[in-house]
């Protein structure tokens, strides 16, 4: 087995013993077990746009139909 460094920042390495101690395991063996999970053809998460922004969705004040009605348009790409 191959040896690599990883830098994480504060928070994520905390998250990391935290559950490392949960599961009763090694860090190295859980960085592990989440690559293999992620990096398996068709077993990782596939994720929308909509997944990546829904803190986003709705968080924005303007008209409603922004999308749909021509008159916004008018000068766009010019």
């Amino acid at each position: 087995m191959e040896t690599i460094s990883l830098k994480l920042p504060p928070a994520l390495q905390s998250l990391l013993e935290a559950e490392a101690r949960r599961r009763q395991t090694t860090k190295s063996k859980l960085v592990r077990d989440c690559l293999e999970h992620m990096l398996r053809p068709g077993q990782g998460a596939v994720l929308s746009c909509h997944d990546l922004a829904q803190d986003l969705a709705g968080s924005l004040r303007g008209p409603r139909d922004l999308a749909t009605n021509k008159k916004y348009l008018k000068g766009f790409g010019r």
